[in-house]
């Protein structure tokens, strides 16, 4: 196993402990940041020890995470890690949540881990490694994404409603008419599930880099694709369009 990969893994296990033994506590402290969204002490507790690892095992490699300053920003290897992705999921007693920790080289991400222990999930993958998914009875599987062709027979998944005019006018609309089937599963699950194969598009408009980067660097070595809206790295675009591959052109036609 890629020892990038291997050490992703071994703290995906320890933000898993952090993060379980304060899931749906009644005691869990909560704050509002100056962008209005939540964080908890769990957050900052799981980014504190993911940071912890990293600074002990790569200290040359630079990290990026939601909760504090960025450190050795001009690495050419940078560690990206969003600590409890979907907060709010999470501070409701919502088991949609998770860690996320990738590897980006040169700002495109190559290894990633998802962890999301209220599911009894996780996800991870490398180049060399390919991708996998361990599901809720413990059994690991290697993941590829679907053979779907047409639009019309496609799956689509999707967070919310906010923000999609950034990809332009009516452009949920154009989406959710065209194919077969609409779900909102949400966040890093939605693209997770097209890389599994059990949905074949998932689109997000407004993304930061610790959003995204554990789950592109997945989806890509599961074999989709994902880009932004005019087909550039979705990491510098600020979204994600991720697809089974075979149904990018046309999603991108269709937004464009």
């Amino acid at each position: 196993m890629n020892s990038d990969l291997k050490l992703a893994l071994e703290m995906a296990d320890a933000a898993d402990a952090i993060s379980m033994a304060r899931y749906r506590a009644l005691d869990l402290q909560i704050e509002t940041k100056p962008d209005f969204t939540p964080v908890t002490e769990a957050d900052r507790a799981v980014e504190t020890a993911l940071r912890n690892t990293i600074g002990a095992s790569r200290p040359t490699d630079g990290i990026i995470g939601e909760e504090f300053p960025n450190t050795n920003e001009d690495a050419s290897r940078t560690w990206i890690i969003d600590p409890i992705d979907a907060t709010k999921n999470y501070v409701r007693g919502v088991p949609v949540w998770g860690t996320l920790i990738a590897l980006a080289i040169e700002g495109e991400p190559i290894v990633g881990v998802v962890s999301a222990p209220a599911m009894g999930r996780r996800w991870w993958a490398s180049p060399e490694d390919g991708a996998f998914t361990q599901d809720v009875d413990g059994s690991v599987r290697k993941i590829s994404p679907s053979k779907v062709q047409s639009l019309t027979d496609a799956s689509f998944s999707y967070s919310d409603a906010v923000g999609w005019d950034l990809l332009g006018k009516d452009s949920l609309a154009k989406i959710t008419t065209a194919v077969w089937r609409t779900r909102g599963y949400g966040d890093f699950w939605s693209h997770l599930l097209v890389a599994e194969g059990a949905v074949d598009i998932a689109i997000e408009p407004e993304l930061q880099n610790y959003d995204m980067a554990a789950f592109i660097a997945i989806v890509v070595a599961a074999g989709c694709k994902v880009t932004g809206v005019q087909g550039q790295s979705a990491m510098k675009a600020g979204h994600a369009i991720t697809t089974n591959a075979l149904l990018h052109d046309q999603v991108l036609g269709l937004l464009n």
